[in-house]
């Protein structure tokens, strides 16, 4: 096992109700800024929970967060913050509106000429501070509720890029699995597929003698194949919907990601996807995941063995027949929970490969993944193995 720092602050407030808690959980003098999408809040009853439990709050608003939230969108937050004093962030929603807040929280107090150097410079360029936040989390799937990381998209230009704070770590969250109920089928099939593959970036690399990072992983995705479709299957079952709710949050708040060598292609050649095709998040990483595990079969042979005998109970056959198997396995229970995993399923044709290269040719990135080796050529392999 490597060497590494574990930190994680985020006071999770887990169960029923627990919305009711905010008034103890955020300032009583605190200016407040909610943020959320597009609105599903109110129809769904989470708007008027929130309200009646910050009774008194001096709050402002700030609503049309997207899916894959947009520069453009949350600098004009930003303004609303510096114009209204904002001390608190409060964001209600799923991934892409606590990503969003996040980086409110951060570009906001951001002494730089451009916030978006954040991101366009993640490696040199950190967040010095930030603004406290705390989450109602709607969706299960990205994990964000327990970590300092954010993607948002440069809509103008199609880019679509992270950055990570410990500064834009949240102050709580709050998971209440009932939300899940009244989510819509798509979002709940993109929730489970998410934390999968998030598990499976920081699980499918290669051993360093970490078991207790290993058999923790190996329970999550063991976890989300068996809930997952209870969740589809009884919108009303609460058990499942707490067990989903919760799986997604371990798969991404750093516990089996430390000391332990992490992919990541999967998500940095899914976000060009997303960026220049429109695909769902889940959708771009269930496309890409099954080609780097076939291309990079060698590299990953033994996490792939491991992975297919304590997820899959595939034990019998040669090394490469097992393999195969273990990524049919692995693309039936992304396809039966509603995500197709082929660019042809979403109108996408061999014309985004040469713009997906060129992108990361500009970049300055010449290879990816945790060996540092999945070439620009092989990730056109990758993008040619799931064209249909």
């Amino acid at each position: 096992m490597r060497n590494f720092e574990f930190y994680n602050p985020v006071k999770i407030s887990f169960g029923k109700g627990q919305i009711a808690k905010l008034s103890s959980l955020i300032p009583s003098d605190a200016n407040v800024l909610l943020t959320y999408g597009g609105g599903s809040i109110k129809s769904n009853g989470i708007y008027d929970q929130v309200m009646n439990a910050l009774k008194g709050y001096n709050i402002s608003e700030f609503s049309g967060i997207e899916a894959n939230p947009h520069y453009e969108t949350l600098m004009k937050a930003v303004d609303l913050v510096k114009d209204k004093k904002i001390d608190f962030l409060l964001a209600v929603g799923g991934g892409s509106v606590l990503d969003g807040t996040k980086f409110i929280a951060a570009a906001a107090l951001y002494e730089g000429s451009d916030p978006w150097d954040l991101l366009l410079h993640r490696r040199t360029v950190k967040a010095s501070n930030a603004i406290p936040l705390g989450t109602v989390l709607t969706l299960p799937a990205t994990g964000s509720e327990m970590n300092g990381t954010a993607v948002v998209t440069r809509w103008e230009t199609k880019d679509k890029m992270a950055f990570d704070s410990v500064h834009v770590m949240p102050k709580f969250s709050i998971l209440d699995p009932e939300v899940v109920f009244s989510l819509p089928v798509r979002q709940v099939s993109n929730g489970i597929v998410d934390a999968y593959i998030h598990v499976m970036e920081q699980y499918l690399t290669y051993p360093v003698n970490a078991p207790v990072q290993d058999r923790f992983a190996e329970s999550l995705l063991l976890t989300l194949i068996e809930e997952g479709p209870k969740v589809l299957a009884n919108r009303s079952d609460y058990d499942a919907a707490s067990n989903l709710m919760w799986a997604a949050t371990m798969a991404l708040n750093g516990l089996i990601g430390v000391g332990v060598p992490q992919d990541w292609a999967s998500h940095m050649i899914g976000h060009e996807l997303t960026a220049f095709c429109g695909l769902d998040h889940g959708q771009s990483l269930c496309v890409v995941l099954p080609g780097i595990m076939h291309l990079k079969r060698r590299n990953k042979e033994e996490k792939l063995l491991q992975y297919g005998q304590r997820v899959w109970n595939i034990t019998e056959g040669a090394t490469d027949e097992k393999i195969d198997v273990i990524i049919e396995k692995t693309v039936n229970f992304f396809e039966s929970v509603g995500v197709k995993t082929k660019l042809a399923d979403y109108g996408v044709g061999v014309e985004i490969i040469p713009r997906i290269i060129d992108r990361f040719k500009t970049r300055g990135i010449t290879a990816i993944g945790e060996r540092g080796d999945l070439t620009l050529e092989e990730i056109g392999k990758v993008l040619e193995l799931r064209l249909k």
